[in-house]
Parts: structure tokens; C-alpha cells; sequence
């Protein structure tokens, strides 16, 4: 048995604890114990989370235990076997919190390499006891679509609105791309449900009022992953400027879609990312990460992104639509590597 603690629900950490929770539910029994209230959007996903709560009714007590969350809360655990912590974070350095809570526990899993390197050189804790564990892409809802048949251009980006993400920063490559007879679109699907109402108006206005506003469309939440699989089935390349990810799964739902992507080459994605399945924008230096929302620019830092950084980012654009490049075929055989059933066999291999 496993017992793991983790949300269950449509963002970050409730998609890798869900689809975890699923996978090693195959292997051996899982006994979940969910923050927050979970929310799945399948009948299926439902019966599966039910059967795990109901097992953590009674939870074998000398399992594992992963607690699948931030990670200046790394306290609580259930039971006497090992503690494992799967933190997801963005940034090079931790608070002295964060550092507390991290060597705290007895192994921890991360999404990528750069992560470990960011642990071992930042946390007291053996490196024989930090795995690089990385998140899956579901290819049987993500799978490779076929280039679109059209002259217009349909660039594409997913993640909720951030300063962090590039949001910032990537209308004006658009408008640095193109002109208005350009046969081109950008497609926003970037609703986040931490912001309040104005904040979410001035990340619209950013875009709607831009120069190009009328070729820019503002797309809502959707419901399901079969949803946003086929939104992105229809569009021709994401374009990423993130200044820092702790993995990236709309990226690399992307890949595995068939479909052109532009990334900053940086942090967690670069697991993922390189020079054959990605326009890769290069980085000059870091800075502190501050945002006046999430970060407060006092620890740890995150890609600089300047004019260099935005003129590559254009030219990338402009390249993808004069060139129509838009297929993916080595994204399509990255993301084959990338399968939540690889993540859960790491996870049992580390534990066994």
C-alpha cells in the first residue's frame, strides 16, 4: 500500500497527485488523503478517488507515505514508513521555511534535473535521497493531430495569468511579430482563479488593447482534458516565455499533440524541452523573482526576460508562420517518454 496525501483537482499539483494516485493505484492499493475537497470531471476518476478515500479508512501505517504539495508544508504525514516529499517549485532558492520543511522528510521526488540540482545545492539532504521523478502527459487523450489545412497562423498559450509565465511579456512579441496583414491569431486561455476581477480585466486589457487586440482571442476555463485537447488540436503553435515552471504539462500536452512550441530554455521544462522539439529562447541571466503577487523578489530567482529575449521569441513567431511550421513530430516521440505510468514506476522502483 502507499499512502498519499495530495489534492485532487484541475490545477498543478491535483492533475500530478490524481494521475499518480491512479497509476500506483494499478500496482498496489493506495490509501489517499486529500487536501482541499477533491474535484474530478469523469465517473470513471470519481469511483477510483472514492475507492482511495475509502481505503485510507484503514491505511497501512508502516507504507510509504508521499505527500504530494508545497513545500513549506512538508509536517504532516500519515503513519511510521518512510516520509516522501514531491514538491513542485519554480524558483533557484528556498526560504529558510522551505528549507526547514524540505530536509525534514526522507527522500524527496522532483520533476527534473534542474530541480535536483536546485535541492542539493540549496537543502541539507543526501543526494542519494533526491529523485528525479518526472510528471506524464495522458496520450490517449493528448495525441498528434494533424497539421491544419488553413493560411492563418494559430498560435496558442495555456497556463493561469502570470508574470511568472510571460503573460507580461508575450503580447508584445506578438505585436513585434506581425502586422495586421499578417493571416495570424493568438489564442489566450489563461483564466486564473486567484485573481480578483480587475486583475483579471487588466490581464484582458493588456491584450485586447495591444495593437493587434482584434487578432488576440481570450479563451474561458474549460471543463475537461478531452476540452482543452481539442482546442489544441486546432491550433498551430504554443509559445511559452516562462520564467520559470516547475514542469510545464500544457507544454508538453503540446508536444504530444503534433504541434510547433517556443520556450524559454529554463528551468523544470528543460527535462523535456531541447534544440529538435523546441524554438528554444536563450537566456542571458536571472534576476529576482518578483512579481508584486506570488513573489517578493527577497529569495530565489528566475529567468530575465529582456528585449533579446522578446525579439527571439518574435522571430520564432514570424518563422513558424511564414515556414507553416506546424508539426512536432520528435515533440510527439518526447511526450511518448513522458507517461504517468513511467512517473509511478520510478516511484515504486525508489520505494521497493
Amino acid at each position: 500500500m502507499y499512502n498519499i496525501i495530495s489534492p485532487i483537482n484541475s490545477l498543478g499539483y491535483g492533475i500530478a497527485g490524481l494521475n499518480i494516485c491512479k497509476e500506483l493505484d494499478k500496482k498496489s492499493p493506495v490509501a489517499l488523503f486529500p487536501i482541499g475537497q477533491p474535484s474530478v470531471t469523469s465517473r470513471q476518476d470519481h469511483e477510483a478517488i472514492s475507492d482511495m478515500i475509502a481505503n485510507a479508512s484503514m491505511p497501512d501505517f508502516n507504507a510509504p507515505c508521499i505527500r504530494i504539495w508545497h513545500q513549506h508544508d512538508m509536517a504532516q504525514f500519515v503513519g511510521r514508513g518512510i516520509k516522501v516529499g514531491f514538491p513542485i517549485f519554480e524558483l533557484d532558492n528556498f526560504t529558510e521555511l522551505e528549507k526547514h520543511h524540505l530536509s525534514s522528510v526522507d527522500k524527496l521526488f522532483v520533476c527534473s534535473s534542474w530541480a535536483r540540482d536546485v535541492i542539493l545545492s540549496k537543502v541539507l539532504i543526501s543526494s542519494e535521497n533526491v529523485h528525479v521523478t518526472p510528471l506524464g502527459v495522458n496520450t490517449d487523450i493528448f495525441k498528434p493531430s494533424k497539421p491544419n489545412q488553413r493560411d492563418k497562423t494559430v498560435f496558442f498559450n495555456c497556463g493561469k495569468w502570470e508574470i511568472r509565465k510571460g503573460h507580461d511579456i508575450l503580447v508584445e512579441a506578438f505585436n513585434r511579430a506581425f502586422t495586421k496583414s499578417d493571416d495570424v491569431e493568438l489564442q489566450m486561455m489563461c483564466e486564473n482563479p486567484f485573481n480578483t476581477e480587475d486583475e483579471e480585466k487588466k490581464w484582458h486589457d493588456l491584450y485586447k488593447q495591444s495593437v493587434l487586440g482584434d487578432r488576440i482571442t481570450i479563451l474561458g476555463r474549460v471543463d475537461t482534458h478531452e476540452e482543452v485537447y481539442n482546442i489544441m488540436s486546432n491550433v498551430d503553435c504554443g509559445v511559452f516565455p516562462s520564467r520559470g515552471e516547475g514542469w510545464n504539462l500544457e507544454l508538453l500536452e503540446m508536444m504530444a499533440c503534433n504541434k510547433a512550441v517556443i520556450a524559454t530554455n529554463y528551468s523544470a521544462h528543460t527535462e523535456f524541452c531541447n534544440k529538435d522539439n523546441t524554438f528554444l529562447v536563450e537566456i542571458d541571466n536571472l534576476e529576482p523573482a518578483k512579481d508584486d503577487k506570488w513573489f517578493n523578489g527577497l529569495v530565489g530567482n528566475w529567468a530575465s526576460i529582456q528585449d533579446s529575449q522578446i525579439n527571439q521569441i518574435a522571430e520564432f513567431m514570424s518563422h513558424v508562420h511564414k515556414n507553416k511550421v506546424t508539426s512536432n513530430a520528435e515533440g510527439v516521440e518526447t511526450a511518448k517518454q513522458y507517461s504517468w505510468t513511467n512517473s509511478a514506476n520510478l516511484i515504486i522502483e525508489v520505494l521497493s
